[in-house]
């Protein structure tokens, strides 16, 4: 039972802003997701209604789980400096 990955607008600006290394490992990551939105190492965001975190070298994705609706929309990527501004 595959999830249905979407990217918010924002997230996708920022993923095609990233260098081409740090994109795919990203990209991999987020693929992953389909198979198990839950994996390892996964923070679920405290002061947020539904938002995990998961981390890829020094930047984070930070995503919404509907399993009701089998979706996982990536809300935001970002630097770990920036991404909880």
């Amino acid at each position: 039972m595959a999830y249905r990955i979407e990217l918010a607008v924002s997230a996708k600006k920022t993923l095609d802003k990233l260098p081409q290394d740090i994109r795919r490992r990203i990209a991999a990551a987020i693929d992953n997701l389909s198979q198990t939105p839950r994996p390892p190492g996964t923070i679920k965001l405290t002061g947020a209604v539904a938002l995990y975190r998961i981390r890829v070298g020094s930047y984070r994705i930070v995503y919404r789980i509907q399993d009701e609706r089998l979706l996982v929309l990536v809300v935001k990527i970002a630097h770990r400096r920036e991404v909880y501004r």
